[in-house]
């Protein structure tokens, strides 16, 4: 018997949808690629901050007090005399936790609302949807300070209520893209041959609205840490001496700022690399998992391809 083996109609070796993707990111999205290249540098640099940093996140050196960059401490030294290179590098694993944390919370709970409203529909959709309204109603940053003053500041604390306000807030995009689905003929059909609730779910809605759940989350990586940023900037967010981002540029850094310029400098910069290089990898992923866009002339050397083929027609002609 022939062994059989997975390869396409022309004869070369079928690729996974992983490798397939990471291919069309290199060709079709350059940025896409740097921003990929940036976040999964982050994230290196987050897990390994304990091995990477040259020196403890609050080793303090009483000789070399707002000391500019050197050979010795290249981003400088704050006004306690700490390596503000090693708080970089330890600020980036807070920024990946609570960014990856509190992003994966708050796309659980926008999934599970979405798909209770979208699915059930009714007066449950009705009465829940008006209490998201009411919720989106506050301004974000304002329920933000009001709540973290009321349980107090944390890591976790940060994390679990920049869940709870992003899922919330996102679960209108899932709703719409659930009520969407219900309007194809297989979900009809499965409701018609008498499927339980849990096999529409698990079978039907939530494999359809995997790859707007991908999307989503890459998008709302880069403005949780922004938001964490935010906080601690304004001293509702990690408490000292943990160095956060924000909390590096608060503080310290702005009473020294013209006396040590660095120690604001450098902070800023990384949390600015941060944002962007998600940003950019999240737009990639969206316009490559995005079937609408697929084939499209928004796709990275289309026209170019689409050019060669009409001249080589012109010329069989």
């Amino acid at each position: 018997m022939a062994e059989k083996s997975s390869k396409n109609k022309n004869g070369k070796k079928a690729r996974s949808k992983f490798s397939d993707v990471a291919i069309r990111l290199i060709k079709e999205k350059p940025l896409g690629t740097v921003g990929a290249v940036i976040t999964l540098f982050m994230l290196f640099v987050g897990i390994f901050a304990g091995w990477l940093a040259p020196h403890g996140m609050n080793e303090m050196f009483t000789s070399y007090v707002m000391v500019p960059p050197s050979a010795q401490f290249p981003f400088g030294t704050d006004n306690l005399g700490r390596d503000i290179f090693s708080r970089v590098i330890y600020g980036a694993r807070i920024s990946v936790i609570v960014g990856l944390t509190a992003t994966f919370i708050s796309v659980v709970i926008s999934t599970t609302i979405g798909v209770m409203c979208g699915y059930i529909g009714g007066k449950f959709d009705l009465i829940v949807q008006r209490f998201v309204d009411a919720f989106m109603c506050v301004p974000g940053l304002v329920l933000l300070m009001v709540i973290v003053s009321m349980v107090g500041p944390g890591m976790w604390q940060i994390i679990i209520i920049l869940g709870i306000q992003g899922g919330i807030g996102g679960s209108r995009m899932m709703r719409g893209i659930v009520f969407g689905i219900k309007e194809n003929t297989y979900l009809q059909a499965a409701l018609a041959i008498g499927d339980s609730t849990w096999i529409i779910l698990t079978r039907h809605i939530l494999p359809n609205i995997l790859a707007p759940i991908i999307i989503i989350f890459s998008m709302n990586v880069p403005g949780t840490i922004l938001a964490e940023s935010g906080l601690s900037f304004l001293g509702f967010g990690i408490p000292p001496p943990n160095p956060s981002w924000g909390g590096m540029l608060s503080g310290d850094a702005r009473t020294y700022m013209f006396q040590a310029p660095w120690m604001a400098l450098w902070p800023g910069l990384a949390l600015s690399v941060m944002v962007y290089g998600v940003n950019m990898f999240g737009d990639a992923v969206r316009d490559l998992l995005d079937p609408r866009l697929r084939g499209g002339v928004g796709r990275y050397g289309v026209k170019v391809k689409r050019k060669d083929a009409a001249n080589s027609q012109t010329s069989n002609s």
